[in-house]
């Protein structure tokens, strides 16, 4: 079947289109932070709170995005999210004060949290549908996003200073990319409704529904959503873990060189690369592994391979040992968010969304209690406190029901 009228493929790019989306929103405003610091005269403390209110926004927004998923739908909350997004980036240029400037980058966060759940309950959702995996491209795709909006940053701002019209070209390709998704995605919020009630741990709440009609199927998971069961509580702890170790590799990685491995200016900036790339690289060919060895066995071994890998190469001491710790770190912990993803959207919308507030979480806990760490002893070992997180994430997998390997289709053989 051509790959144009695979429902599966269209499907697989509407989703697509929403990870790339968010990807490069992320990075387009991010990219301009010096030109923003500028424009509104904005000290070094004061930029660094505008950027803690997108994490804010996107950390406080659980509930109403657990209350959206319910009314609207994750098609359609993907689809406003998205739009949303874009036009928050004319609002940040347009911003004429600082004011201003921090409720943008709050509704931001808020905007990012609703995207984050939705379109990983799209791409949960086509995975349960066709059988098929896919979670961990889509994870890719996300990271693409990013590297697409920093060459377009580059490009820009050696064109013009006007950060108005870099964001306004910006808002012209995420329009195309809002055309793209619309017409893919999957009007259902969770086809996986079924694997949840045969991974839930508690037997009665699993059988009822099944044996309920099905207009009413819905209406007791929507009065339990403040009430997770230990399954969503354990995917809770692995993301929360999983985001830790990945945020705090991408913000000491190159300190770490620098300062503790004693590598060359020219060398530090290895580090980031080293985990950015394995981890594209890993996430391209994930969903290979998810279908031979199943989510569990992947976020394991991976997570083990990444927490092992990195504590070896802290323990050895120098700059190659460093870079193959690192190498390690981003080849092991690249599937652990796809496959929580996957796992907790099968368990429904609240969780998804609570498991999601929890990554976002981690990402923001990350960083600073890496450096709170060192500022207590050294860097060396805030690093160590990274791999005991991969650590957790491996113990953490032993807790969770993961579902049998997807069927390994043919054309999954290649990356999408």
């Amino acid at each position: 079947m051509s790959r144009l009228h695979d429902p599966f493929r269209r499907g697989q790019l509407a989703v697509a289109a929403l990870f790339l989306s968010l990807g490069f929103q992320y990075a387009t405003w991010a990219a301009r932070i010096p030109a923003v610091k500028a424009d509104l005269d904005l000290s070094a403390a004061e930029v660094g709170v505008l950027l803690m209110a997108a994490g804010v926004g996107a950390a406080v927004s659980f509930p109403a995005v657990a209350w959206l998923m319910r009314r609207m739908g994750s098609r359609r909350l993907a689809l406003l999210s998205q739009l949303g997004l874009a036009l928050l980036l004319l609002a940040l240029a347009a911003a004429p004060n600082y004011p201003v400037a921090l409720l943008v980058m709050c509704a931001d966060g808020v905007l990012v949290g609703c995207l984050n759940v939705a379109m990983n309950a799209q791409g949960a959702a086509l995975e349960a549908r066709h059988e098929r995996n896919t979670m961990a491209r889509l994870h890719a795709v996300f990271s693409a996003g990013s590297l697409l909006a920093a060459l377009l940053a580059s490009g820009m701002t050696a064109a013009t200073g006007s950060v108005m019209a870099h964001f306004g070209v910006a808002v012209v390709l995420l329009a195309a990319l809002g055309v793209t998704a619309r017409t893919g995605l999957l009007d259902e919020d969770a086809p996986a409704d079924r694997p949840v009630t045969a991974d839930a741990e508690a037997t009665a709440d699993a059988e009822t529904p099944a044996g309920a009609p099905a207009p009413a199927e819905p209406e007791p998971a929507r009065r339990r959503w403040t009430v997770p069961s230990r399954l969503t509580l354990w995917m809770c702890c692995a993301m929360v873990f999983g985001t830790v170790a990945e945020g705090a590799m991408n913000d000491w990685s190159a300190l770490y060189l620098k300062d503790v491995a004693e590598a060359s200016a020219e060398l530090a900036p290895l580090g980031i690369a080293v985990v950015s790339g394995m981890m594209v690289v890993a996430r391209l060919f994930a969903d290979g592994w998810r279908s031979r060895w199943g989510d569990g066995r992947v976020v394991l071994l991976g997570s083990a391979v990444a927490g092992t890998g990195l504590a070896v190469a802290l323990v050895s001491g120098g700059v190659a040992p460093a870079l193959a710790g690192f190498a390690c770190m981003g080849l092991g912990i690249a599937a652990v968010t796809p496959c929580v993803y996957a796992a907790a959207a099968r368990q429904g919308s609240d969780a998804l969304t609570l498991v999601a507030a929890m990554g976002t979480t981690g990402l923001l806990a990350g960083p600073p209690l890496i450096g709170f760490i060192a500022g207590a002893s050294n860097l060396a070992w805030g690093m160590g406190a990274v791999a005991a997180s991969a650590g957790a994430v491996a113990l953490c997998s032993t807790r969770i029901r993961w579902t049998a390997p997807a069927p390994v289709a043919q054309s999954e053989a290649t990356p999408a």
